[in-house]
């Protein structure tokens, strides 16, 4: 015997479109609720990164400022020891009998 064309097995449908029109409402709303949400994470997070990058600039004009405070106490420091060692140089000469003139003849 030929079986018969389709499934015997199919559901039958009803047309309930209120129950689904409800559904999918319920289902916009909590979507619509998510997004808000969403974009005031995202514009907590954007005040978040402002604020930081103006303390990163901040710190960084910091870094750059003491970086230039230290060279130029090194440079001074440089200075003040070629001085201390050209007095000492200068007082050993001094001591092992040079005079002045002979000194002065040396550093030309």
């Amino acid at each position: 015997m030929p079986r018969t064309k389709g499934s015997k097995n199919k559901p039958k449908t009803i047309n309930d479109y209120a129950s689904q029109i409800a559904e999918k409402q319920e289902t916009i709303a909590y979507l619509n609720t998510e997004i808000v949400s969403i974009q005031k994470a995202i514009e907590e997070q954007k005040n978040t990164l402002k604020e930081k990058k103006s303390a990163l600039k901040k710190a960084e004009k910091e870094v750059a400022s003491l970086e230039a405070k230290k060279a130029k106490a090194d440079a001074k420091a440089a200075e003040e020891a070629k001085k201390t060692e050209a007095e000492a140089v200068l007082k050993k000469l001094l001591a092992s009998g040079m005079s002045a003139d002979e000194i002065l003849e040396k550093l030309k």
